[in-house]
């Protein structure tokens, strides 16, 4: 090697190590999505080439967790970098409180064009509240998100790709920019259009439910609405192709938060909290690459904020994960926490199910998953889809006397239990309860700890977990 090419080579290097200012970034959400359900996954019944090629071009994340298993305080978490516990976002009908900051507002005040588009994102509270609270927000201007980001659209997938065209249009050219798209899929009515869907007898059910026809049924339409998703993900991903703007720009794809299938979206096992997380910066992230390190919700505002050169916003309590994705030393998180909230915008109700209305924290390590229960008289139900085939089987098996017991004891325990612990590496289905036995009491003092650092951190109004005096 000359030393014209050695100094080439080292030049090349100083340049990986020192990316490009002012990236432009682009956050793309499915809705509803649990790992392991795209083909870059191991999924063997979905076909989604299109987000399989994209994974292809950066990192995979293989152990992403939302920081709630419902979508707005999920998108609470990825905004403002900090728990929707402290963010103040357990309802449904509330808007994100001004005094909260977000990583799009740094963005803005840092001389990037900002913008949302897509599916109702939540954040302004209820796209369609009554008179009374219509008149209270406006009155109190509560509804703060044309002030946050310089174009706001929250009119539906169905004008997304229009929408963003839009943004461009008023993108100024001098400007970096951040695009906040949301889709709809694979968001329950699953009643995707176009294309052969997927059979019931391809998909590969995981051990937490039972090999049912409805179930394989749900299953199946479920994944239909994915493949329906890879199209709308690669016409948006031409969009920004064909607007130039792919060279210097950070994509990120991830889920909002787990399937509404059982066990997952409003549950606190891995279903409803672990997602998929694809991230692609080219000449700067490493093709094909992907890691097991744990990343929660409340570190997406921390890295992208970091990878555009700037500092995190005061009360972002994540932690950037951007080292990670460069290529740099990195310490991984030991532990990731997730709330589960209110869901919906309904009034008071005389149901008990808590797929309405329930209260539990979770913190999960590499190894062990501790669930604290608050509300454990709510009867488990799954959201969205307790009136489909899959769940009327499952309660009609339980009924007859049917079901796997470790089956039964997950979904019809009643009340259920306050403590939940897992170890996952041996059930990572998260069936047998192990909490109170003495053989992991270490491991499970240990997270009953995490936990409580967490609430008191997160000024969280449930009881804590190991009382005052621990």
């Amino acid at each position: 090697m000359t030393r014209r090419d050695l100094l080439g080579s080292t030049a090349a290097a100083q340049l990986r190590t020192r990316p490009p200012k002012n990236p432009n970034i682009v956050v793309m959400l499915s809705d509803d999505h649990s790992v392991p359900y795209l083909g870059c996954y191991g999924d063997p019944a979905v076909r989604t080439p299109n987000l399989d090629r994209f994974a292809s071009q950066g990192m995979r994340f293989d152990r992403c967790f939302t920081g709630a298993p419902q979508c707005v305080p999920s998108r609470t978490a990825y905004l403002t970098g900090r728990s929707p516990v402290s963010a103040r976002m357990g309802r449904f009908s509330s808007p994100l409180p001004p005094d909260i900051v977000t990583f799009p507002e740094r963005l803005r005040e840092a001389g990037y064009f900002t913008g949302v588009c897509g599916r109702q994102f939540h954040l302004d509270g209820m796209a369609n509240p009554g008179p009374v609270t219509k008149e209270i927000m406006d009155r109190n201007e509560m509804r703060t998100w044309s002030r946050r980001v310089d174009f706001l659209d929250a009119t539906g997938q169905p004008n997304l790709i229009a929408k963003a065209n839009e943004f461009f249009d008023k993108r100024p050219a001098n400007k970096p920019f951040f695009l906040w798209a949301n889709f709809s899929d694979p968001h329950h009515v699953w009643n995707a259009q176009g294309g052969s869907p997927v059979h019931p007898a391809k998909v590969k059910l995981p051990g937490h439910v039972p090999d049912l026809p409805g179930v394989r049924g749900d299953y199946a339409r479920h994944l239909s609405e994915i493949e329906h998703l890879d199209g709308d993900f690669q016409a948006l991903l031409d969009v920004i192709e064909k607007r130039g703007a792919s060279a210097n720009t950070v994509v990120v794809f991830a889920g909002d938060n787990g399937m509404a299938l059982p066990h997952g979206k409003g549950s606190l096992y891995d279903p409803g909290l672990n997602v998929p997380c694809l991230v692609r910066w080219p000449g700067q992230i490493k093709a094909g690459s992907s890691t097991r390190s744990l990343v929660s919700g409340e570190d997406l505002g921390p890295t992208l904020l970091d990878l555009a050169g700037l500092t995190m916003v005061k009360g972002m309590t994540g932690r950037t994960f951007a080292p990670l994705l460069l290529g740099r030393t990195y310490e991984p998180r030991k532990h990731i926490f997730g709330a589960r909230l209110a869901h919906g915008n309904a009034g008071y109700t005389a149901e008990t199910k808590a797929s309405t209305w329930d209260q539990s924290r979770c913190v999960r390590s590499d190894r062990y998953k501790l669930i604290y229960n608050c509300t454990p008289w709510m009867e488990y139900q799954p959201v969205d889809s307790a009136n489909d085939p899959g769940w009327k089987e499952i309660a009609a098996a339980h009924k007859a006397g049917t079901l796997a017991p470790e089956l039964d004891r997950t979904y019809f325990s009643h009340p259920r239990p306050v403590w939940e612990f897992y170890d996952l590496d041996k059930d990572p289905f998260e069936l047998t309860n192990l909490a109170g036995r003495p053989e992991i009491a270490t491991e499970e003092r240990a997270l009953k700890i995490a936990l409580q650092e967490k609430a008191l951190i997160d000024y969280d109004f449930v009881p804590l977990p190991m009382g005052g005096t621990a």
